[in-house]
């Protein structure tokens, strides 16, 4: 029985401090790291702008919403700044790598010709959405992707060019036709299947991205006295890491599925 007393000394050692860590973190909300962080005093209640929860626009998405426009559009001029053919700066190559990636994966999913005049709202997708998610990692911003809001504008906006696309490559005919395939009495069920596209991608995102948000404000609250010394710093920038390849992928997840709805929509019968 001696010779195993050394393999607890370190689990009740570990159980120990997180007893202490624990009782350290008490009084701990999320709420309350969230307003100690909002050192730029935005206010937390939405503007009602109509009757209903419906009618709100949340203050600290609309100004996140246009910081990630900004650093978007900032990512994009400091790309083609110095632009060369023969000496690409390491900005252009990290932009041309991603569009080459992305167009090949409009390429794949659908006829070029079709895809070209799509390609432009594909990339527009993937930089403005992975820029959203990352700011959530940043202490005193949010994630606009972690409001519904936001998510639910971005699929839409997948939504209505599915219709656009359809039609505009099928005709009206030829694009409602699905709808009655492969019996029409499966009507009901292709329309609840079309409705929950959006929903999907909408709530995909938001849970994804509140979820990383809450986590990393609870580890940041955590952060203080024996939390400190039980890993809670290490804890916090394992999660962040994690955090930048969470939004980058939601990021690809969202385009990935923008570009299977709209290649669906848009394939010839024969395929």
């Amino acid at each position: 029985m001696k010779r195993y007393r050394r393999y607890l000394v370190l689990p009740l050692f570990l159980g120990g401090l997180a007893l202490i860590a624990s009782g350290c973190a008490e009084g701990f909300s999320v709420e309350k790291v969230e307003h100690e962080l909002n050192v730029w005093g935005i206010p937390h209640h939405p503007w009602q702008i109509g009757p209903g929860t419906f009618w709100q626009l949340t203050p600290s998405t609309i100004i996140f919403t246009w910081v990630a426009m900004g650093l978007t559009l900032l990512l994009g001029v400091l790309a083609v700044r110095g632009a060369s053919v023969r000496r690409p700066t390491k900005m252009q190559a990290l932009f041309e790598m991603v569009l080459e990636f992305l167009q090949g994966l409009v390429n794949d999913t659908m006829d070029p010709k079709k895809g070209a005049g799509i390609f432009p709202v594909i990339v527009t997708f993937f930089l403005f959405i992975s820029v959203c998610n990352l700011l959530g990692l940043v202490p005193t911003c949010m994630a606009p992707t972690a409001d519904h809001q936001t998510t639910f504008a971005f699929a839409l906006i997948t939504y209505a060019l599915t219709y656009i696309w359809g039609i505009k490559y099928k005709g009206v005919g030829g694009h409602f036709k699905h709808f009655l395939q492969p019996f029409p009495y499966f009507l009901p069920i292709t329309i609840i299947e079309d409705l929950a596209k959006p929903l999907t991608l909408a709530f995909r995102l938001f849970g994804n991205m509140k979820g990383k948000e809450t986590m990393v404000l609870a580890l940041l609250g955590l952060i203080t006295g024996w939390a400190e010394i039980c890993g809670g710093f290490t804890a916090s920038v394992v999660w962040l890491a994690f955090g930048v390849f969470v939004s980058f992928i939601q990021a690809f997840v969202f385009t990935m599925l923008t570009i299977s709805y709209i290649g669906m929509v848009v394939a010839d019968e024969h395929h």
